[in-house]
């Protein structure tokens, strides 16, 4: 395989400039359809409510902790329009509005982070695996069940998402290369947004960008501009394609950035200054998806009132249905440790029979 066929654009793919402006379409990507887009924005809206309700749900101490993505949300939803049902997604812990967007109950998503010990949902089910806390350990795994559909004979599709950070760790290289050899049908989906909580991009690494460490390893890449819903989803598109068609795996990078700390417990403010922030605030996916749509005939006023109403319907649903307590039965902390209860393991469970009849 040639080298330049690998390699990723020089510049990030980009449709819709930062105040909204249409740019000229790059060579080999196709626009996606006005609808797609619309149903992108909708998603959107109530993603980003959502994200803030859920912010929210820390200070009331409803959640354990809470990893925002407001300002990923193109990144998010675009993941989620670019696959079809029947293919699986591998999220992280940041990922918590692509698996809303996806048709998951909020409350089985916001399990994990309300201090549950399962995922909350049917990962069988739903072909969205657990939420990964432990960076790029899901990459492999997604590469196991990618070489696992080719197998079955399935045209099924796996995306991986990552934050920069993780590709950083031994995992996501040996995924690369494990997808490489088997070529596996995965989208290896970065989302650069520029900490690794408090490291920055330049003290991870020395290379031009994220997308060109596919290339060492024989896999397409591309980067994209991360904050244009437009832009992602036509990259995601292709590489979707290419990987469901038998073109083997596919690396996309996409530049965008965490609006908001590292988590609710996390001080921002002493590894970033406001005026950074502010800049990345002005690129707002959300506004910019907006004025494009706007532009192009395709949204109006009185559709994005009826999004944002939308949105907060959503939202109060959620905060109804995490207000109430969760149904706790203590004897779980003894399910599902060993196959076979050990002995101290039934003296334990014994104990506490005991105290609670007391």
């Amino acid at each position: 395989m040639s080298v330049d066929v690998l390699l990723p654009s020089p510049v990030p793919v980009r449709f819709v400039a930062e105040d909204g402006t249409a740019v000229p379409p790059p060579t080999g990507y196709r626009v996606p359809e006005g609808e797609r887009l619309l149903e992108g924005f909708r998603r959107m809206v109530v993603g980003r409510r959502f994200d803030r309700q859920a912010t929210a749900l820390t200070k009331q101490g409803r959640l354990a902790v809470y990893p925002s993505s407001r300002g990923q949300e193109a990144c998010q939803i675009a993941g989620v329009l670019a696959l079809r049902d029947d293919d699986w997604l591998f999220p992280t812990y940041r990922d918590s509005v692509a698996l809303v967007a996806r048709g998951l109950d909020p409350v089985e998503v916001l399990t994990l982070l309300r201090g549950g010990w399962h995922c909350g949902y049917d990962p069988a089910a739903t072909r969205v695996a657990p939420q990964c806390t432990p960076l790029a350990t899901q990459t492999i795994h997604a590469v196991g069940m990618a070489d696992a559909l080719r197998r079955k004979g399935e045209d099924g599709v796996v995306m991986a998402f990552i934050g920069d950070g993780g590709t950083s760790e031994g995992d996501f290289h040996e995924a690369l290369n494990y997808a490489a050899v088997l070529r596996a049908p995965v989208v290896f989906f970065v989302q650069n947004n520029k900490y690794a909580i408090s490291v920055p991009l330049a003290k991870q690494s020395a290379a031009p960008a994220l997308a060109y460490k596919g290339i060492g390893y024989g896999i397409r890449s591309e980067q994209v501009d991360g904050n244009d819903l437009v832009a992602v989803l036509a990259v995601l598109d292709a590489a979707v394609e290419h990987a469901r068609t038998g073109g083997g795996p596919f690396l996309v990078e996409a530049h965008t950035y965490r609006m908001d700390p590292h988590t609710n417990a996390d001080d921002a403010s002493r590894y970033r200054e406001k005026q950074e922030v502010e800049r990345w605030e002005a690129a707002d996916p959300l506004a910019r998806l907006e004025t494009y749509l706007r532009e192009r005939g395709l949204l109006d006023a009185d559709a994005v009132g009826a999004a944002h109403e939308a949105a907060e319907k959503f939202a109060a649903r959620v905060r109804e249905d995490m207000n109430a307590d969760p149904e706790a039965d203590p004897f779980e902390l003894f399910e599902h440790v060993f196959a076979e209860a050990t002995p101290q393991l039934r003296e334990q469970r014994a104990l506490l029979a005991s105290e609670l009849e007391d």
